[in-house]
């Protein structure tokens, strides 16, 4: 008796090259974000902008307070008490709304488009994408605005330097007021990629963006004066402004503690962002 032993097909060999598995570490996703970043044309012209306004508005106010000094012109109540620094500082206004739109535009800009779906399936844990998006842009905008802030501050040192307002860098607060301008604005920055992750609109986060550093703070000044002084100085824009003065009194907050207040502002948007990315889908 014998026996036949058939052999089991075997399945033909798959000629693809197997693919190289990858892993999502921090470093990569940190990578993602800045190649992201750079890619739109907006970061380039929006961050153009924001170093314009701190360059340009420092120079104009340097050159107005000199011209009224030299013609003996009355000085306005916003230049009587002007020093180097804050005329240098003049712009920061201006830019914090390029920089903080921009960074609305980092975070919402991918839900408009549907690119946040590609982005989430390459990063399922969802959260570090969040942080690296705030990362990035808070530090090109740190930096973007601490290389402004100076530069303007040099300028502005030239063209006051035989007049009242006269200020160098080794006089007393001006290094710490323009490094805390510089830190002011990269956090605008942050607290508008929080924003724009937590309301997934471009128009609603910059809405929101535009009332919480300009908007508030003129209704609050309709309120009481005893109300204003308990809520005043803990808005955003005041207790950021409060980072970089040279001068403070009752009715404003220390450099230190309005550095902790703007600090909390920025990690209760950060806090909003990561609940709804975490708890809602794309």
């Amino acid at each position: 008796m014998s026996t036949v032993v058939t052999s089991e097909p075997t399945a033909p060999a798959d000629p693809r090259p197997a693919r190289p598995a990858y892993k999502v570490t921090a470093l990569r996703v940190l990578r993602s974000e800045w190649a992201k970043l750079w890619s739109l044309r907006s970061t380039w012209i929006t961050l153009g902008l924001a170093l314009l306004f701190l360059v340009a508005f420092g120079l104009i106010a340097a050159f107005q307070f000199k011209s009224r000094i030299t013609s003996g012109r009355p000085m306005d109540r916003d230049f009587a008490s002007a020093s180097a620094l804050s005329l240098s500082l003049f712009g920061t206004n201006f830019a914090q709304l390029a920089l903080g739109v921009l960074g609305v535009l980092v975070a919402a800009g991918e839900y408009s488009t549907g690119m946040i779906r590609s982005t989430l399936a390459a990063v399922p844990r969802r959260l570090p994408v969040l942080w690296s998006k705030a990362a990035v842009y808070g530090v090109i905008a740190l930096v973007l605005g601490t290389v402004g802030v100076f530069a303007t501050f040099v300028a502005d040192s030239g063209i006051l330097s035989s007049t009242r307002a006269a200020m160098t860098l080794s006089d007393a607060g001006v290094v710490r007021g323009l490094l805390g301008a510089g830190l002011y604005l990269g956090l605008v920055g942050v607290i508008g990629v929080a924003l724009g992750a937590l309301l997934r609109s471009v128009a609603g986060g910059i809405s929101v963006l535009v009332a919480s550093l300009m908007l508030i703070p003129g209704l609050v000044s309709l309120l009481p004066s005893s109300w204003q002084d308990h809520i005043s100085p803990y808005l955003p824009s005041h207790a950021g402004e409060a980072m970089f003065a040279l001068h403070h009194d009752t009715t404003t907050l220390s450099p230190t503690a309005g550095l902790l207040v703007f600090l909390g502002w920025t990690v209760l948007a950060l806090a909003g962002a990561a609940v709804r990315l975490v708890r809602t889908d794309a």
